[in-house]
């Protein structure tokens, strides 16, 4: 019966609270109403008085003379006694005051608040106590041409009592404050009871605790509708606890697979779809805010359409065990995906996306790969089976033929050693980058022995080396590639680049992760359309070039992929001065 109570309180406290916030709100809204009305009138007063003032100056050009003595004949024509009229030029100096005999005397108005009032707005008022007179007024100026006329009231209990309004309307609200407050009572009482039980049952609800089968509530429409509530509760809890295990597993295997899947309806209403789903059709759709519906919508995906079409026609049946599968791939962007789709026996259908990238791109990597390797190796091969069969079917070849063969024999093996070589560099990082050591290594000394490494083709090719990198400039990376990223890249110049020039390598930047470089040569450079491949296996800019200056290939892709391992990015472009211009990364940490 407590909680009864205090429940019936609460809510009849509620009910109070808001209706004294309404009264209170109405209340203020009538007095202040009824004040600006009041207040309204007695300006209103005030500025005919001020108009006839001014209208008497005007009339008898007392603004010319300066006399504005004989407005005291104006004082026994006003209705009120008590009123004051004073004039002030626009300088603020007292010209006239109809309760001062020395106004000459007054001090300067000009900062009188009704008269800056008038200055900005034209008529200004204000409640205050005069500094001459040392009696309440209220004032009320207004802004002439060249003069302000100001008439005040004296502000007595005539005037206060004047200006609260109609009292009337507080009794008004009074009883009706009572009235409603004996109906809430009753009303609360009522509806206390209802909602109490409600309460009880969906407290004991929440806490899956033993329910009544049934109970009792008023004979009323709220009652009705408590006893429907809880019959509607007991189908719903039975409903839920046989779904609710499927569901949650259900969930949890769309949630955990990399794939993405929807259902959709006989209408291709989604049912239900993961986040997968999403993020890979807003790939092929190349729009951000695609939802899953919009699949239909998107042009790679029209077979897709064509099977449904084909499909979900209403004359169209097929057995359980015969249903329709669809299957095919789209490429968007670089990227790779598997479409799956299957048809129910009611006509409702799942759409499954994989992303098969990496797959794909393996698959098409190797496929081209192999294809490189078996045409890069013919050369070398070929060669050498040439040269030995010079040698093997002609027996009378003087020795210093059968030298020069064997040397160029021994050529080709080595060249096919270090195609064979970078093959396996190449392989071993992109397969097995994990298996590589990292340690701090300090950049500066590791190009040192780069240089001097090549010290004697930069002799032949008359290449001079500069390094602008500081010698504590540490990255964590494995020596051996981060020393194959600055050879290959020394190398390339040598090559390619011609002689006479110079090598330029520079750490320009850092930052809390990285240090960035640029390594330049005053070479040939490369035409425009060719840089975006250069770093592709086995690319060539022209036919032939790389075996006559004896690479492999795979130089600049070693280095790009080297550089990949140890987190950092490259980039090459043409020097405007002449030469290229490679800029790249490498990771602190």
């Amino acid at each position: 019966m407590s909680k009864k109570r205090t429940f019936r309180k609460r809510i009849f406290t509620y009910f109070l609270a808001v209706f004294i916030l309404f009264t209170a709100v109405v209340l203020l809204f009538q007095l202040n109403r009824e004040k600006r009305y009041r207040v309204r009138q007695l300006e209103n007063t005030l500025e005919i008085i001020t108009d006839l003032t001014h209208n008497y100056i005007e009339r008898h050009q007392l603004n010319t003379t300066m006399d504005f003595q004989s407005i005291d004949s104006i004082k026994f024509i006003l209705p009120q006694e008590n009123t004051r009229i004073t004039i002030i030029n626009k300088k603020g100096v007292v010209l006239y005051d109809s309760f001062v005999d020395d106004y000459q005397s007054m001090e300067n108005h000009f900062t009188r608040p009704e008269i800056q009032k008038a200055l900005f707005s034209g008529v200004g008022s204000n409640v205050r106590r005069s500094a001459t007179t040392k009696q309440d007024f209220y004032y009320y100026a207004k802004y002439f041409d060249g003069y302000f006329i100001r008439t005040a009231v004296v502000y007595n209990i005539e005037i206060q009592n004047f200006l609260k309004g109609e009292r009337l309307f507080i009794v008004f609200i009074v009883v009706l404050f009572l009235l409603v407050w004996i109906l809430l009572h009753f009303v609360t009482k009522r509806l206390g009871e209802t909602i109490t039980k409600l309460k009880d049952f969906s407290i004991k609800a929440g806490k899956n605790e033993p329910i009544e089968p049934e109970p009792s509530f008023p004979d009323n429409e709220l009652g009705t509708i408590s006893a429907q509530i809880i019959r509607i509760y007991d189908k719903l809890k039975k409903a839920k606890d046989e779904l609710s295990n499927e569901k949650e597993r259900l969930f949890n295997h769309l949630n955990v697979l990399n794939e993405g899947i929807a259902f959709f309806s006989v209408k291709k209403e989604k049912k239900l779809a993961n986040s997968h789903f999403i993020q890979f059709i807003n790939i092929i759709s190349e729009k951000s805010t695609i939802s899953a519906e919009n699949i239909f919508e998107i042009p790679e995906l029209q077979p897709l359409n064509e099977f449904l079409d084909e499909h979900l026609d209403s004359k169209t049946s097929f057995r359980p065990n015969e249903l329709p599968q669809l299957e095919f791939t789209v490429s968007k962007n670089e990227k790779y995906f598997k479409i799956q789709s299957i048809i129910f026996f009611d006509k409702t259908f799942e759409v499954l996306i994989t992303d098969i990238t990496r797959l794909e791109k393996r698959r098409l990597l190797k496929q081209q790969l192999t294809s490189n390797i078996a045409h890069e190796l013919k050369t070398p091969l070929a060669s050498i089976k040439g040269y030995l069969e010079t040698v093997l079917n002609n027996g009378g070849i003087p020795k210093e033929k059968q030298l020069y063969f064997t040397e160029k024999a021994y050529t080709q093996t080595e060249r096919l050693t270090y195609l064979l070589n970078d093959i396996s560099l190449l392989n071993n990082i992109e397969d097995a980058g994990e298996l590589f050591e990292f340690k701090n290594i300090y950049i500066r000394n590791l190009i040192n022995d780069v240089i001097e490494n090549l010290q004697n083709r930069f002799i032949e090719n008359n290449i001079t080396c500069n390094v602008l990198v500081d010698s504590k400039v540490c990255v964590n990376g494995n020596d051996s590639l981060i020393s194959s990223i600055f050879q290959n890249l020394m190398e390339n110049s040598i090559n390619y680049a011609g002689k006479d020039i110079q090598i330029t390598i520079k750490n320009y930047l850092e930052d809390e992760r990285f240090h960035y470089f640029i390594y330049s040569d005053t070479g040939k450079g490369i035409p425009e359309e060719h840089l975006s491949r250069i770093f592709e296996r086995f690319y060539r800019v022209d036919s032939g070039r790389t075996r006559e200056a004896g690479g492999t290939g795979l130089g600049l892709s070693i280095v790009k992929n080297a550089i990949q391992l140890h987190k950092g990015e490259i980039s090459v472009r043409n020097n405007p001065t002449g030469g290229l211009e490679f800029l790249f990364s490498l990771a602190k940490k």
